[in-house]
């Protein structure tokens, strides 16, 4: 097994359960852009959903505690743990040290020389180390949400089989022990040696036959799949400051995309509480149309180019099904989401509803027009082309935005309470502002620009006047309130204000949301629920677009030290115990990363603690592109600051 051991893993992880479940930080995640499995530093397959990441999950003890199913493998004696993942991969590597010896085992979700697998095969390769340690191990599904009971047997060649609705689970094994098959598991034991290795693996099938391959073949496709992680990370073009931060989260971006779509989950999981005990706990396993934006500007920093095509034109084919109108979220088939239910389980240490599904598709959010212009139009700025069924739509979306902008709505946050909320407002104005440049670009119809440049600087002229506080120097959460929201940050990174008005906005946000390097969400929510990641890092960019590049800097340093032991963040974080919250990993948080890394560089903050300044595909586009953003800053400063001009400096996205 190829693993690169002369690189040496991180420090102990710890192992510890609190009321039976593992810490949401002692997670780490495998994938083969179709399902992620979630895995705890003791050694337990936690969550594993089949056959791709929004279906069912077979095993599912992470929200479910022990009915919902996990696959358990460690030693036998009292251990502890050190873990990472193989250089450049999504493939992890975890040591398990007892007094009697250690052993490494590596995690795959396999891929074939060319992809994709016809089947779901998760490997467990098995290396001794030195010493002999006993292991154990089982393989223990769920009842998918009390929709089926397991029933194990063995298959006519005597392979342990787990049947589980129309589902399929073959447990592989050599030299792991003979199995001992129950009623709803299997399960055994071995002694590993120096040099000694040894193979437990589950391939899984839906509505169809199961294939069994040769457990050499399956060693094999895990070499293979720390070849094509590999061979896909040489394709990220960044070596800047934060490299180590930027290339693995460059990874769980391509951990988290659909492969056969471009779709981008928002995070593999569901129901992982924004505080233990409580209810705010939701299903993340969609496509939202904000992250990918966020994702698509994210891939064009990384120079990705593949990766941007096709979850872009996944985007636009799926939104046009619903244009002129652009729902939240949308399936990963890219269909319209139509039903949400709460599984009858325990929850995450006992917090609930556990959520199959998000009703957050009902709402009405403006601020994704923005989202869904702002990734068209920095394709276009990096000298690509839209086709003629794009720029139709494009125009309709456009002319729908003049019409509703002025209605109140949910929400970037996905509230009940109807406001008209700024983001809301600025993310219209960010689509009409897109929508008047591809006009001048060439790439739609212009028509109809005198009236989105009109409706776009009405929308700034709006904002200014009813979404500033004066006694607190900021843009509000909403009109008519004092409350603030660390959502404006954006309002930066899009060009819309980086003058006076948001450094003072910066600074309140810190008074009432802060102090740092973590942020609460919006006035109210702190003792609610967790800091939100993603606010601190869009900090960062406005720090950085403010000309406060130092406070980025080392805001960015401090968060970059945050993550878990192998680099993963999920949405939220307690600030006292520094315990994550929220579903994981997860996709924004890590995309937030990406773009304030590259913004942060792009300000001329990129210092050689991280080995100089980062080197992204694209860049001379990005510059080239400066001058059209440039031309863009007379209009836009019709409802903006002197120093929104300076939109040439960093790429619209």
């Amino acid at each position: 097994m190829t693993t690169r051991p002369d690189v040496t893993t991180g420090p102990d992880v710890s192992t510890e359960r609190i009321d039976g479940f593992p810490p949401i930080e002692g997670l780490a995640a495998v994938g083969d852009g179709r399902t992620v499995a979630l895995i705890a530093a003791d050694g337990s397959v936690e969550w594993w959903a089949l056959p791709v990441a929004d279906s069912l999950p077979a095993f599912a003890s992470l929200v479910a505690g022990d009915e919902g199913g996990r696959w358990t493998l460690a030693p036998a004696a009292p251990f502890q743990a050190t873990r990472r993942y193989v250089e450049g991969t999504n493939v992890l590597e975890t040591t398990f040290t007892t007094e009697e010896g250690s052993v490494r085992v590596v995690d795959s979700l396999n891929l074939s020389a060319t992809g994709q697998l016809p089947w779901a095969e998760l490997a467990r390769v098995v290396h001794g180390v030195d010493g002999e340690v006993a292991m154990r191990w089982e393989v223990a599904p769920g009842d998918r949400f009390r929709t089926g009971q397991p029933w194990t047997e063995l298959s006519h060649s005597g392979i342990p089989i787990v049947q589980l609705g129309d589902q399929t689970l073959g447990v592989v094994c050599d030299a792991a022990g003979e199995p001992e098959v129950a009623r709803r598991r299997v399960s055994g034991s071995f002694t590993t040696g120096p040099g000694s290795q040894h193979l437990l693996a589950v391939v899984a099938t839906d509505a169809e036959p199961l294939f069994f391959p040769a457990a050499a073949f399956v060693v094999r496709r895990a070499e293979q799949t720390v070849g094509w992680w590999r061979a896909w990370d040489e394709r990220v073009h960044y070596e800047g400051r934060w490299q180590e931060a930027v290339r693995r989260s460059a990874l769980v971006l391509k951990l988290l995309t659909y492969s056969e779509t471009g779709a981008i989950l928002a995070a593999p999981t569901t129901s992982l509480p924004e505080v233990v005990g409580g209810t705010k706990n939701y299903d993340y396993r969609f496509a939202w149309v904000r992250d990918m934006a966020f994702a698509i500007g994210a891939m064009i920093r990384l120079g990705v180019e593949e990766e941007v095509h096709k979850s872009l034109s996944w985007l636009l084919s799926t939104v046009r099904r619903t244009a002129p109108d652009v729902h939240v979220f949308y399936s990963l088939d890219g269909s319209v989401a139509d039903s949400a239910d709460e599984a009858p389980v325990r929850g995450y240490r006992d917090s609930r509803p556990v959520q199959s599904g998000n009703q957050a598709e009902q709402q009405t959010q403006l601020e994704s027009f923005g989202a869904l212009f702002d990734p068209v139009w920095a394709y276009v700025d990096q000298g690509n082309h839209l086709d003629g069924r794009t720029a139709a739509m494009v125009v309709a979306c456009a002319d729908r935005v003049c019409d509703i902008w002025t209605h109140p709505d949910s929400g970037l946050w996905e509230l009940t309470d109807q406001q008209h909320y700024t983001a809301s407002k600025v993310g219209c104005w960010t689509a009409l502002d897109r929508a008047v440049r591809l006009a001048d670009a060439g790439q739609v119809a212009i028509r109809h620009r005198a009236r989105w440049e009109h409706e776009r600087d009405a929308i700034a002229t709006w904002v200014r006047t009813h979404c500033w506080s004066e006694s607190k120097q900021a843009y509000t959460f909403y009109a008519g309130t004092e409350s603030l929201d660390a959502a404006v940050l954006l309002s930066a990174r899009i060009g819309f204000d980086r003058g006076p008005r948001m450094r003072s906005t910066i600074d309140a946000l810190w008074s009432e949301l802060g102090p740092g390097p973590l942020l609460y969400r919006y006035s109210g929510t702190i003792g609610q629920e967790g800091a939100f990641l993603a606010c601190s890092f869009w900090m960062v960019e406005a720090l950085a677009l403010s000309d406060r590049v130092e406070e980025a800097v080392s805001l960015m340093d401090e968060l970059v030290g945050l993550a878990n032991d192998v680099g993963l963040y999920s949405e939220e974080m307690d600030r006292a115990s520094r315990r994550m919250l929220g579903n994981f990993p997860q996709a924004l948080t890590h995309l937030a990363l990406i773009n304030a890394a590259a913004v942060v560089e792009q300000c001329g903050g990129d210092g050689p603690a991280g080995g100089g300044g980062s080197r992204a595909r694209g860049g001379d586009r990005q510059e080239r592109g400066g001058d059209r953003q440039e031309r863009g800053g007379d209009r836009q400063e019709r409802g903006g600051d002197d120093e929104s001009r300076r939109v040439g400096a960093v790429p619209a996205t």
